[in-house]
Order: C-alpha cells, then sequence, then structure tokens
C-alpha cells in the first residue's frame, strides 16, 4: 500500500507540472498561482519552474506562525513540480494556431485535474498553497470559499500586475477543475481508498496534524 501511495504521489507530482507546462504552450491564461509565478518570472533572471518552488518553499515559511507540519507530499511537492514545469516547457515547443491551442488547454485542464486527484489521494500532506488555505482557514474560522478566494484572487491579481496571462484559460480552469476533480474521485478510491478532498480535509483532520501550541 505504501509503494502505491508513494507512487500516485509522485507520478501526480510530475503529471501536475507537465500540466502547467502545457497550459503555458497554450497561451491562453494560467490559473491564479500560475499567473503570479509567470509574472515574477518574467521580472527575474530564473525559470518558470524555479520560480515555482522558491514561491513553495517561501509559502511554506508562512506555515510557521499557523503551526502546520509538512509532510513528505508537502516538500516533494516543492521540488518535483518545479522540475517537471522546466522540463515539460523545455520539451514542447511553441503551439501554432488557436484550435491548437485550444485543445492543449483543454488537455491541460484535464491533466491537472488527474494530477491533482493522485497526489492528494496519495495522503502524504498537501501543497504548501493547499496548506497555507487548511491553515488559514483553521486560524481565522473564515469559510473555506472566503479564504480560498481572497489567496486566489491577491495572487491573481499581482500576477497580472506582473504582466501574468490572464485569459479564457483562466476561466476555464477555475470553473472546470473542481467538477473534474470530483467527477475522477471514485476512480482513485477503487486505488487509494480514504481519499479526502482538500476542504473536507479541513473539517475532518485531528489537531495532532497542527505543531502543539
Amino acid at each position: 500500500m505504501l509503494l502505491r501511495r508513494l507512487l500516485a504521489l509522485y507520478v501526480g507530482l510530475w503529471l501536475y507540472g507537465l500540466s502547467m507546462a502545457v497550459m503555458i504552450r497554450a497561451a491562453l491564461g494560467l490559473d491564479p498561482w500560475d499567473v503570479f509565478h509567470q509574472g515574477v518570472a518574467d521580472h527575474v533572471p530564473l525559470s518558470f519552474g524555479t520560480v515555482v518552488a522558491i514561491t513553495g518553499a517561501a509559502v511554506l515559511l508562512a506555515w510557521i506562525p499557523l503551526r502546520q507540519w509538512p509532510g513528505l507530499g508537502t516538500v516533494s511537492n516543492v521540488v518535483v513540480i518545479g522540475i517537471s514545469v522546466d522540463v515539460g516547457l523545455w520539451l514542447l515547443p511553441e503551439l501554432p494556431g488557436l484550435p491548437l491551442r485550444i485543445g492543449a488547454m483543454g488537455a491541460a485542464v484535464v491533466l491537472n485535474a488527474i494530477a491533482t486527484v493522485l497526489y492528494i489521494g496519495a495522503g502524504m500532506g498537501p501543497g504548501p498553497r493547499d496548506g497555507l488555505m487548511t491553515g488559514l482557514v483553521r486560524r481565522t474560522a473564515r469559510p473555506v470559499w472566503v479564504v480560498r478566494t481572497g489567496l486566489e484572487a491577491t495572487v491573481l491579481s499581482v500576477g497580472w500586475l506582473l504582466g501574468g496571462s490572464v485569459g479564457i484559460g483562466t476561466l476555464v480552469y477555475a470553473f472546470g477543475i473542481g467538477p473534474l476533480i470530483q467527477l475522477m474521485i471514485p476512480y482513485v478510491n477503487r486505488y487509494l481508498p480514504g481519499f479526502q478532498e482538500p476542504d473536507t480535509e479541513i473539517a475532518t483532520a485531528p489537531e495532532s496534524e497542527s505543531m502543539p501550541a
């Protein structure tokens, strides 16, 4: 069972980075955090994947006052996704023509959903950004949707001001990723029983998962 979970974790993280690279090559808009990553990458001499990794590490520092413990999946998220997205961008050429770009955008969102279900289903710790959300929910007692919307609106706005790509792909991701993940959960449950969606974990996670006061 442990081997299966590790496989799900690392395949999921690698596919997640690859889906980000496909979305970038589609050039029709990115998800909120990637708008931020792209905006920052446009202003520093670092690759997109390096910016993703540094941002993840910086977000992990915000876990300290929230008294959150990272897991293997949390640390792996920072490293593997950063490498994967850079490899994907190196392998994938610029896409000519709008039809091909639209198809790539749709494929990227589906691939991202598959990747998300796999790495969350492994149950080895949330990604830095999801952990920030859950920690803020616990500490502020605000509804999940308020905290998540606030975080994503903030990074989207900052990323857009820095020149990150906002477009139809941003909307497709925002409205499509949730239903796609929900659709795929039963299939993952056959192989990784006990899957919990991130929002569900907030309400059911024991206090022992947080740092002691």
